[in-house]
């Protein structure tokens, strides 16, 4: 357990240090309040001190924003040379990859500390507790974190309590703290119109996430669908869901595994779209690194059907665009774990991101195609 220490009324004082993208504690920390001014605390944080805050909660949000201006200015404007081809947007890919690690360490270095009870001793501070308890189990001390980090805890508490409405299932799913949450509709759209293979009993979800396209199936018909995920808040997150939309008799989640024992008449999988290594607990929804549960799922599919069976890729082609797979690896991963393609069905995406013109990657997701890929034994 790592710990960071800080003076304070001239005392020293101790706390367990915990971040959940693995950040390092911060070897030097001075505490922090409402006359800390942006400027002031961008310089001292450049040079690497941390900034443990003991003001007005609303007050750090402020300077929390202002250091965001500071780091965005000094970041090079991407209107000033648009990608214009492929090896443009693969260079923008890492360049804006590069500014976000960035920005992200720089507001990182804005800290606050929970009690003994997940509690945030500070003015006009929001009762945090349940949301941590959520997020980080039962206190266990006196505890440093980042307000980054904790507005994350603070916002995945309202997701999990509101909920995300999909339209395809007809219902909410309540996504738990670091668990991808089903916002892209269209992925769920393909799996509820994808047709069924014949006399399909069994299913399997790999990657199942909040359970949403285990419920999806559910609902389509099948009696024995299981779901499984390599992340035990993911584990927890769907059975949550399976539990709240009343499919506890027809969906089992099992884990941390990609495959679970048997068969099945359908597998389906969902796997992060972009095969580089994830910078943080939340991008591992998106990114994995040379894309290991992509060919985790074709390598192990045709040992887990049954005859007549399909599996489902459901796969963006947002890597092939910023150059980081090509549809010709694509293909040749199919065809080494020896299966055909079925069927192809498409479509484009709909959200914001796409139509945004000021991303420096909007050539990439404007081109964007999801695809459902039906896959049989060849």
């Amino acid at each position: 357990m790592s710990t960071v220490r800080w003076t304070e009324n001239g005392t020293t004082r101790v706390a367990r240090w915990h971040s959940e993208n693995a950040a390092p504690a911060p070897g030097r920390i001075v505490t922090a309040d409402d006359r800390m001014n942006a400027t002031h605390a961008h310089r001292l944080i450049r040079t690497g001190t941390a900034l443990l805050w003991r003001g007005d909660l609303p007050q750090a949000r402020g300077l929390l924003a202002a250091l965001g201006r500071r780091v965005d200015r000094r970041a090079p404007d991407p209107a000033a040379s648009p990608p214009t081809c492929p090896a443009d947007l693969a260079e923008s890919y890492r360049a804006h990859r590069r500014a976000r690690r960035h920005r992200a360490r720089t507001l990182g270095g804005l800290l606050v500390l929970l009690g003994d009870d997940h509690a945030l001793d500070l003015r006009r501070a929001l009762d945090v507790r349940r949301a941590c308890a959520e997020a980080y189990g039962p206190p266990t001390g006196p505890t440093v974190v980042s307000l980054t980090e904790l507005l994350g805890v603070i916002g995945a508490h309202q997701w999990r309590r509101n909920g995300v409405e999909v339209a395809a299932l007809g219902a909410h799913v309540h996504p738990h703290y670091g668990v991808f949450s089903p916002v892209r509709g269209e992925y769920v759209d393909l799996v509820a119109r994808a047709p069924l293979p014949a006399r399909t009993v069994r299913a399997f979800d790999l990657g199942t996430g909040t359970g949403v396209l285990a419920a999806l199936l559910a609902r389509r018909g099948l009696r024995e669908v299981v779901a499984t995920d390599i992340n035990p808040r993911a584990l927890v997150c769907a059975r949550d869901n399976v539990r709240r939309l009343g499919l506890t008799a027809c969906v089992e989640v099992t884990g941390p595994a990609l495959y679970p024992e048997g068969r099945a008449d359908l597998v389906v999988c969902n796997p992060p779209w972009l095969p580089v290594p994830p910078s943080s607990a939340l991008e591992r929804g998106v990114h994995d690194a040379d894309g290991a549960m992509l060919h985790g799922f074709l390598d192990g599919l045709t040992a887990h059907l049954r005859p007549g069976g399909e599996g489902w890729l459901v796969l963006s082609d947002l890597a092939e665009h910023l150059g980081l797979r090509t549809r010709t690896e694509l293909l040749t991963a199919v065809g080494a774990a020896g299966l055909r393609v079925v069927d192809r069905i498409a479509t484009r995406p709909r959200h914001p991101r796409a139509r945004d013109t000021g991303d420096p990657l909007h050539p990439a997701r404007a081109a964007e195609i999801t695809s459902l890929w039906r896959l049989a034994p060849g």
